[in-house]
């Protein structure tokens, strides 16, 4: 599988700096959601997207192509809001928008969503961490290994753990195990 943004990285670090504005159209919108996740706070996440483009500049040459462009941007996204965090003190997880058609239909998404959100903040910090990265940001298990630092072994570990924890939290506020 082609990877566009190592492509455009590349054509950057050669001197196309539309190349940049390309990346940070393709990356920016997702890695202020991944950002939010964890600081729940709009203008932090912007500015934690940002830190992340301004890192590109400076640190020009690190990205090895062994990893996808993605999993090396997001693992700089991940550690400047972790520093964010470290500076405020506290970790929050990510929410995510839907766009169903019918209004009832959204309605009954969101107290889901609400629902769902709710007991992922209830969850270890590193459980929501890892069902942020696996299911909301579409994050390979070898990709988690590659932003988390940790083994395949303790990637399945942490995320079984953190699905089961959340499915028990769940189940105790009625949603049944089926839709879990």
């Amino acid at each position: 599988m082609k990877d566009e943004g190592a492509d455009l990285y590349r054509r950057f670090t050669a001197g196309d700096t539309g190349a940049l504005e390309q990346l940070v159209e393709l990356y920016s919108d997702g890695l202020v959601r991944f950002a939010y996740g964890y600081l729940r706070d709009e203008a932090a996440a912007e500015d934690v997207s940002a830190d992340t483009f301004a890192a590109l500049l400076v640190r020009r040459k690190h990205f090895k192509e062994q990893a996808q462009f993605k999993t090396y941007l997001y693992k700089i996204a991940r550690n400047r809001a972790i520093d964010f965090l470290r500076a405020r003190k506290r970790l929050l997880p990510l929410g995510e928008q839907s766009s169903p058609s019918d209004a009832e239909d959204i309605l009954l998404l969101r107290e889901r969503e609400r629902v769902l959100y709710e007991n992922i903040r209830k969850l270890p910090p590193q459980y929501a961490e890892i069902l942020r990265l696996h299911y909301f940001e579409d994050f390979s298990v070898s990709e988690i290994c590659r932003i988390l630092r940790k083994s395949p072994k303790q990637v399945y570990n942490l995320l079984n753990r953190a699905k089961l924890t959340l499915k028990n939290l769940l189940c105790k506020v009625g949603i049944p195990h089926e839709n879990v």
